[in-house]
C-alpha cells in the first residue's frame, strides 16, 4: 500500500485481522517480519491513546500536553526566565509565537467544546471523568498535537452523533495525511478518500469512501452462488421492511431518504456475503396496544427535572429515532420507558402483554464475568435443549469453544454481541436501544440492522450511527431545551438545525469559555511576553549605540590626524598609508553598526506599539 501525502484513508478489516498491529508499525512500536515500511523522517505522528495516565491534570491541561513541542518550549522558557537568561527568553518567545502558543489554551478549549465538554469541565481533574469522557479527552489531545500522520482508533466509539458531527469537519479540514479505524460507514464516507481493506492477510487498497468499497468489492463478489442466495434472502426481508411504511413517505423527507438507504443496502448486500452473523429477534407471543402510553410525564433524577411536558404512545409497529444535543435527556427517556427510572410527574401506562428488550451500555457491566454466553442463555431458557441454544449463539458468532468461555476475557464488542442475544431470545415486543452499536464492527452492525428491519415489534433508539437511523426508523423524535416533540426531516435537517442550536446557545450556558476573559487572559500573556521581549532588545540596541559611539570617536581623532599637513611629506608616507587604512576599517565598522542600531530601534519601537495595543 502506498499513501500520499494529504490523503485520507479507512483502515477496515474484522477483529483480529492486523489493523492495531499495523498501526504499531507506522509509530515504530513493531518492526517488519519482510519487506519494508518507510515513513519521511521529518513527519510529525500524532495517535490517539488507548489509555490515561495522569488522573491528576486538568482536563485542559491534559489537551494541551499533546503538543509536546509546545509543553518543551514552554518549560524552556520558564527555566531562563528563572535563570534570568535575557537573550534565551528572547529567543524562546519567538520559538513560542512560531508553535501558536498564545492561542494554545483557546484552540485546546475550543476541541474540547467540540466534543461536548462544558467549560466548566475543561477545569476539571481528568481522574474526575468517566472512562468514555477520557477516551473524548485522548481523542481532543491527539487532535491537539500538530502531525504530518494522524493515526485515529475507533475515534466515535465514544461521542454522540453531535460531536460526530463536529469531528468530521474537523477531520475534512485536516491537512495532513489520516489513517482511520472506524466502523461507522457514514462517518468513513464523509472523511475518507480511500478505504483500505485487512481479509486474509493482505491489505488492498480501494478508492473513494467505504459505499464506494462495498460496491467494488460486491462486484468481485457476485458470481459467487452463496453471495447470490444470501443477496435473495435479504431483498425479501427489505422488501417486506418497506412495504410496511412505503405509505408513509410523504409524511417527512426520512422516509423518503430511508427507502435510498434500504435501496442501496440491498445493492451492496453481497460485499458482506462472509459475515459471521446472521440471526432475529424471536417474536413476542403476544402484544398489546398501546404498548406504552405516557402523558404529561416529568422526567429527572431526584430534584432535577430533565423533561417536562412529556407526551409518547408507542403503538406495535411504531420505529422511532431519538435525536437531540450530548445531554439533553434522551437516555433519561429510554431509562424511564424501561423502568429504570420513574416518572417525578404525569401518567405511565405499561400495556398488559408489553415486553420490554432494553439495550445500555452500563448493562455490559452486569454480565456474569464468571458465565460463559451458553450459562446466560440458559438461565434464561431452563427448559430448552443445549443444541439448539448453541445454534442461535452461532447467530451471534458465539461457535465451538467460545461458547464455553467466562465473559470476563471478552472485549467490548463481544459483550455487546451476547447482551442482544440475550435480549433477542426473550421476545420482546419493545426495543429501547441505547447506542446499541457501540463496540460493534461493520459486519455486526450490518446484521444487527437487518434483524431490526424484520422485526415485527417497536424500536426506539438512539444512536449516533446515522446508518442504522436511516435504515431503521420511519420517524424522528427531538429531545432538546426540556421537551420531547417531532422532528419533520431528516438527518441533514438534523446537522442543519444543530448548528442553529449551537449558535442560539453560544451567548449563554453552551459557550465553550467566556471570550472576554478568554481575550484578557491572552491579551496578558501576549504583553507579559512582549515586555519580556522587549528588556534584551533594548540592551542590545544599547550597546550598539555605546559601540557606534565609540568607533565614532576613534574616527573623528583619525581624521584629526588626516587635517596635519605635515602628515604627508614623503618621509612620513607608511604613517599616511597605515591611517587612510585604518579610517576605512572604522567607516565600514561604523556602517555596520548604524545598521545593526537602526534595525535594533525600529525592532523596539515595533514590539512597543504591539504592547502599546494591549493595553
Amino acid at each position: 500500500m502506498t499513501l500520499h501525502a494529504g490523503q485520507k484513508a479507512g483502515l477496515i478489516g474484522a477483529n483480529g485481522a492486523g489493523k492495531s498491529s499495523l498501526f504499531a508499525l507506522l509509530r515504530g512500536e513493531l518492526g517488519p517480519d519482510a519487506g519494508d515500511c518507510q515513513l519521511p523522517a521529518d513527519w510529525r505522528i500524532a495517535h490517539m491513546r488507548q489509555e490515561v495516565d495522569n488522573l491528576e491534570r486538568l482536563a485542559v491541561d491534559y489537551v494541551l500536553d499533546g503538543d509536546v513541542h509546545l509543553r518543551k518550549v514552554q518549560r524552556d522558557l520558564a527555566a531562563a526566565e528563572a535563570g534570568h537568561d535575557g537573550s534565551a527568553i528572547a529567543r524562546l518567545h519567538l520559538e513560542l509565537d512560531s508553535a501558536d502558543g498564545y492561542t494554545a489554551d483557546a484552540r485546546a478549549r475550543k476541541l474540547l467544546a467540540g466534543l461536548g465538554f462544558s467549560a466548566e469541565q475543561m477545569d476539571r481533574r481528568v481522574g474526575d471523568f468517566s472512562g468514555g469522557w477520557r477516551m473524548r479527552l485522548n481523542l481532543a489531545q491527539a487532535l491537539m498535537c500538530p502531525s504530518e500522520l494522524l493515526l485515529l482508533d475507533e475515534p466515535t466509539n465514544h461521542l454522540d452523533l453531535d460531536a460526530i458531527l463536529w469531528l468530521e469537519e474537523w477531520l475534512k479540514g485536516y491537512p495532513g495525511t489520516l489513517l482511520l479505524i472506524s466502523h461507522d460507514r457514514d462517518f468513513l464516507d464523509a472523511v475518507v478518500d480511500h478505504v483500505a481493506h485487512l481479509d486474509q492477510r493482505k491489505l488492498t487498497l480501494y478508492r473513494g469512501g467505504y459505499s464506494a468499497f462495498e460496491r467494488t468489492r460486491a462486484e468481485r463478489l457476485a458470481q459467487q452462488q452463496q453471495a447470490y442466495e444470501k443477496q435473495q434472502a435479504q431483498r425479501a426481508h427489505m422488501e417486506s421492511f418497506i412495504a410496511r411504511f412505503k405509505a408513509k413517505a410523504t409524511k417527512a423527507r426520512q422516509a423518503q431518504s430511508r427507502i435510498k438507504a434500504l435501496e442501496r443496502l440491498e445493492e451492496l448486500a453481497p460485499a458482506h456475503v462472509d459475515s459471521p452473523f446472521d440471526f432475529s429477534f424471536r417474536e413476542a407471543d403476544k402484544v398489546s396496544s398501546p404498548l406504552l402510553d405516557l402523558s404529561e410525564g416529568r422526567l429527572g433524577y431526584g430534584d432535577k427535572t430533565v423533561l417536562e411536558q412529556v407526551k409518547l404512545q408507542l403503538a406495535p409497529g411504531a420505529r422511532i429515532g431519538l435525536l437531540g444535543p450530548n445531554g439533553a435527556g434522551k437516555s433519561t427517556l429510554i431509562k424511564t420507558l424501561s423502568g429504570d427510572l420513574e416518572p417525578l410527574g404525569g401518567r405511565l401506562v405499561r400495556g398488559e402483554n408489553l415486553a420490554i428488550g432494553y439495550f445500555a451500555q452500563h448493562q455490559l457491566d452486569a454480565l456474569d464475568p464468571k458465565a460463559s454466553p451458553l450459562l446466560h442463555l440458559q438461565r434464561i431458557a431452563p427448559g430448552e435443549r443445549e443444541q439448539t441454544l448453541r445454534d442461535f449463539l452461532g447467530g451471534f458468532d458465539f461457535r465451538g469453544d467460545r461458547c464455553d468461555e467466562a465473559v470476563a476475557n471478552f472485549s467490548g464488542g463481544e459483550k455487546a454481541r451476547l447482551a442482544l442475544a440475550l435480549i433477542a431470545w426473550q421476545k420482546p415486543n419493545l426495543l429501547l436501544l441505547d447506542e446499541p452499536t457501540n463496540h460493534l464492527d461493520l459486519e455486526m452492525r450490518l446484521a444487527l440492522t437487518l434483524a431490526l428491519q424484520d422485526f415485527a415489534g417497536a424500536v426506539l433508539v438512539v444512536s449516533h450511527d446515522r446508518h442504522l437511523l436511516k435504515s431503521t426508523t420511519d420517524e424522528f423524535l427531538l429531545v432538546a431545551d426540556g421537551r420531547v416533540q417531532g422532528f419533520d426531516g431528516d438527518l441533514d435537517d438534523y446537522a442543519r438545525w444543530l448548528v442553529d442550536y449551537r449558535a442560539r446557545q453560544a451567548p449563554v450556558s453552551s459557550t465553550p469559555m467566556n471570550p472576554d476573559k478568554t481575550d484578557k487572559r491572552a491579551q496578558r500573556q501576549a504583553a507579559a511576553a512582549l515586555r519580556q521581549q522587549l528588556a534584551p532588545h533594548k540592551k542590545e540596541a544599547d550597546k550598539l549605540e555605546k559601540d557606534l559611539g565609540k568607533v565614532q570617536e576613534q574616527l573623528a581623532g583619525i581624521e584629526a590626524r588626516l587635517g596635519d599637513a605635515a602628515l604627508y611629506d614623503a618621509a612620513r608616507k607608511d604613517e599616511l598609508r597605515d591611517l587612510l587604512a585604518e579610517q576605512a576599517r572604522l567607516k565600514g565598522r561604523e556602517a555596520e553598526l548604524e545598521e545593526a542600531w537602526l534595525l535594533a530601534l525600529e525592532t523596539l519601537e515595533d514590539l512597543q506599539r504591539q504592547l502599546e495595543a494591549t493595553d
